[in-house]
């Protein structure tokens, strides 16, 4: 029954299903859809709207690959019984407790079950702890279904590793990691994937491993940020130059590259606390995770302290101060505002009395607005400021020249936070600039 589903897709005779349509369902859709054919579902009408009419959002593949794709985008969950192989990719973000939130892969499930036939594969994408494929996705596909996993359709997990706004690193290029329930479920699996990803797949041995790799990934970075992030602080109150600290030490050859900044986003930011979670419930609490975690969250009120302590110094009130923000996503070249760390600076400048202007090009100015009530101004309205700070490395802030930053100011020092060092430091505090940098 499943040995020759993956003929069949190539035939044309079954489909693909991609449930969730975001950052990392719409690239996963479209790539396929090159080979095979693919419906593609999400539960936002609006953003079906607009993959229809050949707009991207996201950005990811961009208009053209949209309007040339052949995936039949869709909002009606019963297209889904088309498709006999599904991926599911929906978010897995956290509570405002730092515990997970399941509802989004919980929801796609509910969906999914309804609408299952039997001798189908299902594989989910999303990052979750251990033991969330067989505990949580598989009782549900179960009991909506009325089918029985192992006999009626199989289940996998094979966690993404898209990174947004890359270009370098996408779906194609990167390593996928591949499992399945079983033996047979893995095979298929794996050879539907190597459709697309030209790197290859690596084979995990169980469902869990390969939940566990998946969340490990970011747990690891996240870490290395934390550590880098603490050498900022340490070094600020040393009065050294962070960036140059690790210029000279990254000359050693087995010197890890990371840097110091603000981790947010859905992945990095979020990841560690399903471990850690998962952990707490085995009985453990984790120390360097949980730790870690504490200071890259701490980081936006970090900067905003900074803010305060060089508007002082520079003998300007720090009540109503005029400050600017350059960038409001989660990373740059992304127009994705979820879990946006810029916002923890925004909400200490307010606890100091002062309203930040913000402006982000590069943003989704509507989903701003949604999320935080956040709006946005165009660049050219920025004059007048007492401090501005550069918070996103996006490629249209990197092309600023000293002079298009110096009509950001008024009278009297001018104050730059630069967050992720993207200007000359030397030539900076030469003109004059009270100049401050992670």
């Amino acid at each position: 029954m499943y040995t020759n589903l993956y003929e069949k897709l190539l035939a044309r005779e079954e489909k693909l299903s991609l449930v969730g349509l975001g950052y990392v369902g719409m690239p996963i859709a479209v790539a396929f859809a090159k080979k095979i054919d693919v419906v593609g579902f999400d539960l936002n009408a609006k953003k079906i709207e607009l993959y229809k009419n050949g707009i991207d959002p996201t950005n990811e593949v961009g208009d053209d690959a949209i309007k040339a794709t052949t995936v039949d985008f869709t909002a009606d969950e019963t297209k889904l019984r088309e498709a006999k192989f599904h991926i599911v990719a929906v978010p897995t973000p956290v509570n405002d407790d730092h515990t997970p939130d399941l509802t989004p892969v919980e929801g796609a499930s509910e969906i999914l079950g309804r609408n299952l036939t039997k001798g189908s594969v299902v594989v989910f994408e999303s990052t979750v702890y251990p033991g969330v494929t067989e505990d949580v996705c598989i009782p549900i596909l179960e009991r909506e279904s009325g089918l029985k996993c192992g006999v009626d359709f199989k289940i996998g997990y094979s966690p993404e590793r898209i990174n947004p706004g890359d270009k370098v690193h996408r779906l194609e290029t990167i390593k996928k990691i591949v499992s399945g329930m079983d033996e047979e479920s893995l095979a298929v699996i794996a050879k539907v994937y190597e459709l697309v990803v030209e790197a290859g797949v690596h084979r995990a041995e169980s469902i869990k491993v390969a939940e566990a790799a998946k969340v490990i990934e970011n747990s690891q970075r996240d870490i290395n940020i934390a550590f880098m992030n603490e050498l900022s602080i340490i070094f600020n109150k040393m009065g050294i130059d962070t960036k140059s600290v690790l210029e000279a030490a990254g000359t050693k050859w087995n010197f890890l590259k990371f840097y110091p900044g603000l981790v947010g986003g859905h992945c990095i930011g979020v990841d560690p606390y399903y471990l850690t979670y998962k952990a707490e419930m085995m009985g453990y609490h984790s120390q360097i995770i949980l730790s870690g975690r504490r200071i890259n969250d701490d980081m936006g009120k970090y900067v905003a302290e900074n803010v305060v302590k060089k508007l002082i110094a520079a003998n300007k009130p720090v009540k109503n101060a005029k400050v600017a923000i350059l960038g409001f996503t989660f990373k740059e070249n992304c127009p994705d505002t979820r879990n946006t760390k810029i916002i923890d600076i925004v909400n200490e400048l307010k606890e100091y009395g002062i309203t930040p202007v913000i402006a982000d090009p590069a943003a989704d100015a509507d989903e701003a607005k949604w999320l935080y009530g956040m709006e946005f101004v165009d660049i050219s309205a920025i004059k007048n400021m007492d401090a501005v700070v550069l918070a996103v490395a996006h490629d249209c802030f990197k092309k600023l020249s000293m002079d298009d930053i110096a009509k950001f100011y008024g009278d009297g020092k001018k104050i730059m936070i630069d967050i992720k060092g993207l200007l000359d430091r030397k030539a900076y505090e030469a003109a004059g600039y009270e100049y401050w940098r992670l």
